[in-house]
Formats: structure tokens, C-alpha cells, sequence
């Protein structure tokens, strides 16, 4: 069944009017006709199963039938703090973090952070990929949205993080002390960190383990930027999520 998120208040009965892009995609590119069966979310937690009413070239309506709550949310709460990357690289790692359960997102800029944005540069590539998380929610089944938090520079976020005294907090390094079955299955929130193509400054890191980071390593290779976050996601998963 096509899904489509849909920033607009939505309960059982309503007709919902889709929002123009939506629309032209469901009826420009998936070619949906008047009775197709589709689902919206809104981000609230829940799924909205309808059946497409109008699909005109004045746009296309939705009547809502009823309202679910499938579990698709990981038992994990990880938020990941990811080293900004060039293009692609970015959203790549964005959209395939929250098809594996990530909780919310938090882009930095590193000592050797390759992308520079200037303030209205940076507004925009945020509100870019939160369109991609949004996209990617729609593939995967999710029903709730993992925020995108603002650009933040290292050093001042790491300075923020010190009174998160009962998050569990690793950083990705090749030569970390930790790997996962070091570790008990987390009872609290994990905050992961990844460093930009040019991986982690030597200072860094000290700040970092001063911070409370420890390093993790999963395995003896070099990964790059856009394989690492999700390697380890889907190694959490596995084995303390729900791939068991």
C-alpha cells in the first residue's frame, strides 16, 4: 500500500486534500486512480489507511477509514551524532540510519569537516534533510519522524552532552578499547558518534573520552564516514535490538 507523509491533522472520516507535491507524485508517478487503497502519517505515531477519492488535475482528496498503530519503533533509543559529509554521502547515511531505527539525528561540524555552510546555507540543508528522513520513513514503514537537529559545532555540543550522565556514550573509532559484546544490553539511551570524511582530530577525541565517550570499534578496518554509523546500527540491532 502507497504511504505518504502528510503534515496535516488526521483522523478516521476526514477527507484529507494531499498537499501538492504529494499529490503529484501519487498521481504523476505512481499513477494511483480513484479508489486506490493508501496510507497517510503526520508523524504521530500512528498510520491512517484510506482510499484515494479524486485524483483530478485540480489535485487529490483522501477519505480516512481508519486509524492504526503498528510497532515498527526499535526497542533502541539512538541518537546519532554524525560528522557532516559532502552530498550525497550525508543523505545516504540520514536515510539509511532511520530505516534501521535510529531516534533522532544531530549533524556536526568537525575540526576536519570537508562541508562549510553558512548560516542560510545551513538552514536550508537542514530542512533538506529532514526531507529525506520524512522520505525515508515512507519507504520503511515508519510512523514517527526522527528529528533533525540544528548544525552544531563539536566542541559547543560535546560541552552540552555532560549532563547526560546515564547515556551510554560511544564514539566510532578502528582502535577503541570497547566492541559490543563488551557491553550489557543498554538500559538507557545511546548517543553514537560518528566523525566526517576526514575522521576524528587527535584532539577530538581526547575531548571526547573527556566528555565521557568511549571509543568502539567494529572491526580492524577503516570505514568510511557514510558505512560506519550504519554498520554500527545494524550491529546494535542485531544484538540488542529487534533484528534477534
Amino acid at each position: 500500500m502507497p504511504r505518504f507523509y502528510c503534515d496535516l491533522p488526521l483522523a478516521p472520516g476526514a477527507v484529507v486534500a494531499l498537499p501538492d507535491a504529494v499529490a503529484r507524485h501519487a498521481i504523476g508517478v505512481l499513477r494511483l486512480r480513484v479508489g486506490a487503497a493508501v496510507a497517510l502519517f503526520n508523524g504521530d505515531g500512528a498510520e491512517y489507511h484510506g482510499v484515494l477519492e479524486n485524483a483530478g488535475g485540480k489535485g487529490a482528496t483522501v477519505r480516512l477509514v481508519t486509524r492504526r498503530e503498528p510497532a515498527r519503533e526499535s526497542p533502541l533509543q539512538v541518537h546519532l551524532a554524525q560528522g557532516i559529509s559532502g552530498g550525497e554521502r550525508m543523505d545516504y547515511t540520514l536515510q539509511k540510519a532511520v530505516e534501521l531505527g535510529v531516534s533522532a539525528l544531530l549533524p556536526l561540524t568537525m575540526r576536519r569537516t570537508l562541508v562549510r555552510l553558512s548560516e542560510d546555507k545551513a538552514i536550508r540543508r537542514r530542512a533538506h534533510w529532514q526531507s529525506v528522513v520524512n522520505s525515508a520513513c515512507e519507504q520503511c514503514g515508519r510512523n514517527v519522524l526522527p528529528p533533525v537537529a540544528e548544525i552544531q559545532e563539536f566542541v559547543a555540543w560535546l560541552r552540552g552532552t555532560s549532563t547526560q550522565t546515564e547515556t551510554l556514550k560511544l564514539l566510532l573509532d578502528p582502535e577503541g578499547d570497547l566492541c559490543l559484546r563488551d557491553l550489557p544490553p543498554p538500559t538507557s539511551p545511546i548517543l553514537l558518534l560518528a566523525g566526517p570524511e576526514g575522521g576524528f582530530g587527535p584532539a577530538e577525541r581526547k575531548q571526547a573520552a573527556a566528555a565521557g565517550f568511549h571509543g568502539l570499534r567494529l572491526g580492524p578496518r577503516i570505514l568510511r564516514t557514510e558505512t560506519a554509523a550504519l554498520a554500527a546500527l545494524a550491529a546494535m540491532q542485531a544484538v540488542w535490538g529487534d533484528f534477534r
